[in-house]
């Protein structure tokens, strides 16, 4: 594994974007983590829940945390779609896609009811992406 993604299981947005990376994630190079698991705080103590459900969370195997963008441009490179995603990092537009994506993560929750008809998932409805735990 090269990078844990902390996503939040509850937005249909998330899931949906976790799922089409699951897809893609043929090396098992990317590892996830609903952070609304009963058991996320006491597997990952040093994730604070609140500020995951804030901005999307990402650690290394080095144990180096990311967070939002930077999560999601190392996630597409590491299953070799980079260009998905590409230009949300390149300097004149990082900054104005730092703040879109915070408003995104802000509002998640009423964008997800407007593009999918679903606010919130149940639990029931959430799948472990991972092949292998």
């Amino acid at each position: 594994m090269k990078l844990k993604i902390y996503y939040d299981g509850h937005c249909p947005l998330c899931v949906q974007e976790m799922r089409s990376l699951q897809g893609k994630n043929t090396a098992n190079a990317i590892y996830f983590v609903d952070i609304n698991r009963l058991d996320f705080s006491e597997l990952y103590p040093h994730i604070d829940v609140d500020k995951a459900k804030a901005i999307l969370h990402g650690e290394d195997d080095a144990g180096n945390l990311m967070y939002g963008l930077d999560v999601t441009y190392r996630a597409w490179s590491l299953v070799g779609e980079k260009w998905r995603v590409a230009p949300l990092r390149w300097p004149i537009i990082r900054s104005g896609a730092d703040k879109a994506y915070l408003m995104f993560a802000k509002h998640r929750f009423k964008i997800s009811r407007w593009l999918t008809g679903q606010e919130r998932l149940d639990c029931s409805a959430c799948a472990d992406l991972n092949k292998s735990e």
